[in-house]
């Protein structure tokens, strides 16, 4: 089935930018967010440079406004003619070790890659079982699959919840033809892993996003990208021992 219609949050920079510049070679219209409008909009005209025959619309949205989720996803799907596909993609990776005088940076990025999703895929869900058809994807992590130490810490279990409430909604929505699936990115480069150096088996943002689109279109249930190595990664990193897990992040 052809999704025309794609909805992106986070769609400003890093794996969100990249999946739209994916999804406009491959002709489907956008509807784009992010709090940084003035990057969507050089955005927009990237998108129509690319493929002028699609239709790209923006809007500013912080997704920790949760009334602005629901008001910007109702908007976007009556200017769109009907939204297909909706990816809750925005996210962050501030934090460090729990205890260490960090807290409002850890509750910033469980808030954001967490509540802020349950939120958007509350918004997009809503529009979804008013018509009974869509396709939420939610944009989780191979950190989800296991645990990390200092940054990654919170950010890991914001993902394994997020992936774990995306389980929950594909039961919920069984006997529907509304579709839930989830991606879960390996190490892409991109801002929000900019500054770390040593990262095992990373890849440049196209290619990750690539991956990811590829997935996303396959409507399976749960990705992991780029399929090498982290479809089998993923196996391993559920049992590795702690000391592994360690030197890893």
């Amino acid at each position: 089935m052809s999704r025309e219609n794609i909805l992106i949050t986070g769609a400003s920079s890093g794996l969100g930018k990249g999946m739209a510049i994916e999804f406009a070679k491959l002709g489907r219209n956008l509807a784009l967010c992010a709090r940084r409008v003035e990057r969507l909009t050089d955005l927009q005209a990237e998108l129509l440079t690319i493929n002028p025959d699609i239709k790209v619309l923006i809007k500013s949205l912080d997704v920790n406004d949760h009334d602005a989720v629901f008001t910007v996803f109702k908007e976007f799907d009556a200017e769109m003619g009907g939204l297909d596909r909706i990816i809750v993609n925005a996210g962050m990776g501030k934090g460090a070790s729990i205890g260490t005088g960090y807290f409002y940076a850890n509750k910033q990025t469980a808030e954001t890659n967490f509540v802020a999703a349950l939120a958007q895929c509350e918004a997009a869900l809503e529009i979804f079982r008013a018509k009974n058809d869509g396709h939420l994807v939610t944009i989780s992590s191979i950190s989800a699959v296991s645990s990390y130490r200092r940054a990654m810490t919170v950010y890991a279990a914001t993902k394994a919840a997020l992936s774990s409430m995306s389980e929950g909604m594909r039961i919920d929505l069984l006997g529907t033809n509304i579709k839930v699936s989830t991606v879960h990115p390996g190490f892409i480069r991109s801002e929000i892993n900019e500054k770390v150096k040593k990262v095992p088996f990373i890849v440049d943002t196209e290619t990750g996003c690539k991956a990811m689109v590829k997935a996303i279109e396959k409507e399976g249930e749960n990705s992991y990208v780029p399929g090498w190595p982290w479809a089998l990664l993923q196996w391993c990193l559920r049992i590795a021992p702690k000391s592994i897990l360690k030197k890893m992040s």
